[in-house]
């Protein structure tokens, strides 16, 4: 049982997990369900756990009229995105806790998200909601089912949305529609590198700006990647960045820790570390997100999935300082002298950010890295943070955001970092893999998301990059094919059969309790399901000299052409993963040397590099030393040196 599951094993209402048995006995009973999903982390939810849920009357209610049920989003996120899509039909807005009404089958009629026990400010309050929905199921019977009839209509085409649009007939320009997505970021970039409030951290849209020539461009990816580290979104005492900023100059975050916000930001700051000279010192982001990462999320067999908002029952307590907190601090360390410099550079002093305390963030001009005389002073500050009251741990080994991390790691090009990449793979490979199938989790309860396998896939491709060994290549293959078996929609393309079939579904064909199977098109927080494996059956393809699996990961592209055409902004993971379809295979054959760890240190590459002596068709009759640099079947000259292989890169690039 998740974390989050566990949170409310005392709570007075009769909670069912998800599955066959709870849908069962809601057919049974003859009664609606009440569906709550959220996650251990979620400020949200633990007040409606507590106002609502704790709440002995209301407890009653639930239990004697609906089958209550209480859903993990993490461990299910076809089920989160299935009714979330639900609520925002039904209510116009999304967010958690969740708060769905269910026929016994599991279609939806009614929906919303965060209820107070009662009537407030306007508000419908939780008692009145029971009351209301109960009295109509026992009295309007048809109108609710008729509800649930139409919105489930509603429904089929929000979830599989990818299956209703137009087809793109013209040839696609994948360099217009990266120079239209990056124009587009650049001009709507402000000052504060962003727009509007609250703002969310979107990797993607800075590695869509750093991979344009552009100087606006980069100069709007420095900005956002400068503010984002500065101000209270980083943590400046234990390094790692919160879920997002609540305002809008990235000041005062929603303070959980998600381990997949690290390891996409990691590995973007790590790739933004090699655009040049200004954008070095973002190494430092990165190296410090992921000590974070391994200081505080590291469990058995794998990385935690987050750390909680609240500490001690108040939203980020422990993070929170005043004046006289430091002062005490410095003070009781032998570090007073240094008090006023550590308020001044981290912009403490009143009223604050939050409720009269201050969030740490860097004051302008402040260097990202501390000079060395306030060491001593930052590690009292440290010490005496953890001796607060600490956030909860969610302790789910998430296979999707592991091989996220596994990703992030390699992107270091760290010596360190790569072995603790290679030994996370060899650990997901045990504890995720059982009875024949993928998990989303270590507990292998929940069978695996199709962006469980896709990132998987992409990572096992990073290993077999760094080490040239035949194993990955094969593991990658092995998990490609059982994505393709579990997941894909009716026939599998071919290079005979190029236009077979409508993509992947987001849930496995093994589960067997959800009405309806999502797919994901649009990229958000993270990329779509669509896009991570286009991605990676794209690099698998290009490492294999597999034109089938060419042939599936262009179907994908191909459904998704006329977002890529007109609409970039909403598909910019699926954008980037198109332009490795067609891209370029770095081959050079032997042990690593000096034109491998160019390859490996440029900042973006569409394509992949294929080294060592495998069984890849593309290694055969090929000369060690020398680098060869093909694509789509044709291969330019071998060269010898760096910097001919640096000319040749840029003709195909």
């Amino acid at each position: 049982m998740s974390p989050y599951l566990a949170q409310h094993l005392d709570n007075p209402v009769q909670w069912w997990l998800w599955g066959e048995d709870a849908l069962a006995e809601a057919t049974r009973r003859d009664c609606p369900i009440f569906l709550s999903i959220g996650y251990a982390a979620c400020h949200w939810c633990h007040v409606m756990a507590h106002e609502t849920f704790e709440d002995l009357v209301l407890a009653r209610q639930l239990n004697d009229n609906f089958l209550a049920i209480k859903v993990d989003r993490e461990e299910r996120p076809d089920l989160d995105q299935l009714y979330m899509a639900a609520t925002q039909l039904v209510s116009g807005h999304g967010g958690w806790p969740m708060s769905v009404f269910l026929l016994p089958d599991g279609r939806p009629f009614t929906a919303g998200t965060y209820y107070p026990p009662t009537d407030r400010y306007g508000q419908v309050g939780f008692d009145t909601l029971l009351r209301a929905v109960s009295g109509a199921w026992r009295t309007r019977r048809g109108e609710v089912e008729s509800q649930a009839r139409t919105l489930e209509h509603a429904l089929s085409r929000e979830v599989a949305f990818v299956e209703h649009l137009a087809p793109h007939h013209e040839p696609l320009d994948l360099a217009a529609s990266r120079r239209a997505l990056a124009n587009e970021l650049a001009t709507q970039t402000d000052a504060d590198g962003g727009s509007g409030a609250p703002r969310f951290p979107r990797p993607s849209y800075v590695d869509a700006l750093l991979d344009d020539d552009a100087a606006s461009s980069h100069e709007a990816a420095w900005r956002v990647l400068s503010v984002m580290s500065r101000r209270g979104l980083f943590d400046h005492l234990e390094g790692g960045f919160a879920r997002y900023s609540v305002d809008a100059k990235w000041h005062v975050p929603h303070f959980e820790k998600m381990l997949s916000d690290q390891a996409l930001l990691a590995r973007t700051y790590f790739s933004a570390s090699r655009r040049g000279q200004e954008f070095t010192h973002f190494a430092d982001v990165a190296r410090r997100t992921v000590a974070f990462v391994q200081d505080n999320l590291r469990v058995n067999g794998g990385y935690a999935a987050s750390l909680d908002a609240d500490a001690g029952g108040v939203e980020g307590a422990h993070l929170t300082w005043t004046t006289d907190e430091v002062t005490a601090v410095l003070r009781d360390a032998d570090q007073g002298q240094w008090t006023l410099e550590i308020l001044d550079r981290f912009c403490v002093a009143p009223p604050g950010d939050l409720e009269g305390r201050s969030v740490l963030r860097l004051a302008d001009g402040a260097e990202f890295s501390a000079p060395p005389h306030l060491r001593a002073a930052l590690e009292a500050l440290t010490m005496a943070r953890r001796g607060r009251p600490q956030p909860t741990r969610d302790t789910k080994v998430i296979l999707e955001w592991n091989a996220m991390f596994a990703r992030a790691l390699f992107a270091s090009r760290d010596r360190q970092f790569i072995a603790d990449a290679l030994d996370l793979l060899n650990s997901l490979a045990t504890s995720h893999f059982a009875r024949g199938h993928w998990w989303r989790t270590q507990t292998r309860r929940d069978y695996a998301t199709a962006s469980d396998l896709a990132w998987l896939i992409d990572a096992l491709l990073d290993a077999y990059e760094v080490a040239g060994d035949d194993a990955w290549l094969g593991r990658a293959y092995d998990c490609a094919s059982y994505l393709i078996e579990h997941y894909w929609d009716g026939a599998v393309p071919s290079a005979r059969s190029p236009h077979d079939g409508g993509g992947v579904f987001a849930s496995s064909d093994q589960c067997g309790d959800i009405f309806a199977r999502p797919k994901e098109i649009f990229d958000a927080a993270t990329p779509s399901s669509h896009a991570i494996t286009t991605n990676a059956l794209a690099r698998l393809a290009l490492c294999r000299g597999d034109q089938n699996l060419i042939a599936i990961a262009q179907r994908l592209v191909e459904l998704g052409a006329e977002l890529i055409a007109t609409h970039p902004r909403a598909v910019p993971d699926l954008l980037s993963a198109a332009g490795i379809v067609h891209g370029v295979e770095v081959v050079i054959p032997g042990a690593p040397n000096a034109l491998s760890e160019h390859v490996r240190s440029l900042p973006m590459l569409r394509g992949v590099l294929i080294g060592g002596s495998g069984s890849s068709p593309l290694l055969r009759g090929r000369e060690e030393g020398l680098a060869y640099v093909c694509q789509s079947g044709s291969c330019r000259r071998p060269v010898s040196s760096v910097a001919e292989l640096r000319d040749v890169l840029a003709e195909v690039r």
